[in-house]
């Protein structure tokens, strides 16, 4: 992790996409971008990558408006994750990172636009990943052609101008710092619940699920319900 610090610390973008290879599982356009976003918004909002003191405090806390392969870059640049309660998802469908500083509440949106890309992608890349990816309908041929396609353009996006961006500065209402929650047991399951999740039926505590209840989870598509006895 030090090592990926002291990449962060130099800009060395062809590195951090080394270790977002092995987090991610592959290399793409998206996951590239999430790094080179994350670069840039720091640059200009002049901070680090989140380290090992900084992730106890949330100090500065990065917000992501899809949970494309963007975000995957966005968590191994910046140190903002989702288990570490510094990273925010907001269902928006945007290609988006905003950095925060807590102690402030200023920040730095970065917003990629789709159209601008275009360029950076090799001739027949997209129409390739359409029929591999979209329409899962692809060859072993056809994929193993995509991901050498894909890698390509994910370098030209790596080493893309910042001026391909929209870049302004925000202040972000406050964000609480993660809360610590006793936990409760499931009086049909047994297993032990966060009490905000409980509910109770005939004064009984329940897990949502044994309850019936609907709740909520991320998806390729973004948050959904799940539950509720359908």
């Amino acid at each position: 992790m030090l090592n990926l610090n002291r990449l962060v610390e130099e800009r060395d973008a062809e590195g951090i996409l080394e270790y977002a290879r092995e987090f991610h599982g592959h290399v793409c356009p998206y996951l590239a971008l999430g790094i080179r976003a994350s670069l840039v918004a720091m640059e200009q909002l002049g901070v680090g990558r989140l380290d090992y003191s900084g992730s106890v405090d949330e100090s500065i806390l990065a917000i992501v408006e899809s949970n494309s392969c963007f975000a995957d870059g966005v968590q191994v640049t910046t140190g903002c994750t989702l288990g570490n309660n510094s990273l925010v998802y907001l269902d928006l469908g945007k290609t988006a990172l905003t950095l925060v500083k807590r102690s402030s509440w200023e920040g730095v949106r970065v917003y990629a636009d789709a159209e601008r890309l275009a360029k950076y992608y090799p001739p027949g890349s997209r129409e390739l990943f359409n029929r591999v990816v979209k329409e899962r309908r692809g060859t072993p041929e056809e994929r193993a052609k995509l991901w050498e396609l894909w890698e390509e353009a994910a370098r030209r996006i790596l080493n893309m101008p910042k001026e391909e961006f929209k870049i302004e500065r925000v202040k972000v209402p406050p964000v609480e710092q993660a809360p610590i929650f006793e936990s409760m047991r499931c009086s049909k399951c047994g297993e032990l619940v966060m009490k905000t999740r409980a509910v109770y039926v005939d004064g009984k505590p329940l897990c949502l699920r044994c309850a019936g209840e609907r709740y909520l989870g991320v998806v390729g598509r973004g948050i959904v319900e799940f539950g509720g006895g359908e």
